[in-house]
């Protein structure tokens, strides 16, 4: 099924919905769950309701039901109790590192690298993304993201997958400028990850069919940047699977019903099918090039992400940002 959240006045957690296949129309279901975080610690009742009420909206027969207008969704959760960001595409932590002349980390291929993310507040799919100051180096990461419930301490890779309970995709905004320093430090990430924000629709794994397999999601992300192709890489060349970034993520503590865990920027080897990031592209130029071209986000500049299945269905509906100074 594919759920979405509305924004409401004067709720930090806006109004569950229920949206058709086609993203046409949706039905509220503030009777099943207040919010979609609710309806995720409560799933075992919540998810019979839900799917019986999309199952009536796909055949017409839900009352009440209205048409989709994606400016008026939220990012699916608008606030969580945990965001946990995976970096498990390899060709692009190489890149990465190379761009800030740093060393792989070892255990590259063996051992995922992560960092907690703020969780408290998160971008709407269609809302502008303040900057506060240019020269950080604004970019943008498109990724793919899981919702879970709550997850045992010391689950297992080969268990993990069950714990999953939507799909939905992210752009996680990093201020590059601020990276390295931060990084100096030896304390990880805080003021180069400002807010994210996720699509707008939220997707159970069965309504992915066998695009989800293996514990990842086999198809392109498509990325546009003021209005021009930017990337296609295929989603499905995770490094580290979803379970496996799970087990790690786990453990040592339990995690929250409505944790959100990403895979990283998506980034394929074939690097005909661009990048999800303008940090590849630049690292890129240098490699072929010897400088630096394409500068980072400006006041104005535009990032859209989605993804369509073999159909040109839009699944999770497109994240369209603008780059605004802060006021």
């Amino acid at each position: 099924m594919k759920l979405g959240t509305l924004k409401k006045a004067g709720s930090r957690d806006g109004e569950l919905v229920v949206v058709s296949r086609d993203n046409q129309t949706a039905v509220k279901a503030g009777h099943v769950a207040g919010c979609l975080r609710e309806a995720i610690e409560n799933w075992a009742q919540a998810a019979p309701q839900l799917e019986a009420l999309y199952a009536e909206l796909n055949e017409g027969r839900a009352s009440e039901s209205f048409a989709v207008d994606q400016t008026l969704f939220h990012s699916p959760l608008p606030r969580t109790w945990g965001w946990i960001d995976g970096s498990a595409f390899i060709q692009h932590i190489k890149l990465v590192r190379q761009a800030r002349n740093a060393p792989l980390p070892e255990g590259l291929h063996t051992d995922p690298l992560v960092y907690q993310g703020g969780s408290d507040t998160f971008l709407a799919p269609r809302e502008d993304v303040p900057q506060i100051d240019f020269a950080h180096g604004m970019d943008f990461e498109g990724e793919v993201a899981v919702v879970l419930d709550d997850v045992p301490m010391g689950t297992k890779e080969a268990d993990a997958e069950k714990y999953i309970r939507l799909v939905m995709l992210c752009n996680d905004v990093s201020l590059r400028g601020l990276i390295p320093p931060e990084l100096k430090k030896g304390f990880g990430f805080y003021n180069s990850k400002p807010s994210s924000a996720f699509s707008p629709f939220a997707l159970t794994l069965d309504e992915l069919g066998d695009n989800w397999r293996d514990g990842r999601l086999h198809l392109p992300l498509h990325v546009t940047y003021n209005g021009a192709f930017f990337g296609n890489a295929d989603a499905g060349h995770m490094h580290f699977s979803f379970p496996r970034l799970i087990e790690h993520a786990a453990m040592t503590r339990a995690l929250s019903a409505g944790t959100i865990i990403g895979s990283g920027t998506v980034a394929n080897e074939d690097t005909s099918r661009g990048s999800s990031c303008l940090a590849e592209k630049r690292m890129l130029e240098k490699i072929n090039t010897g400088e630096f071209v394409t500068p980072f986000m400006s006041e104005g500049d535009t990032i859209k992400i989605e993804m369509l299945d073999k159909d040109n269905n839009n699944l999770f509906g497109t994240i369209d940002q603008k780059i605004v100074a802060f006021k």
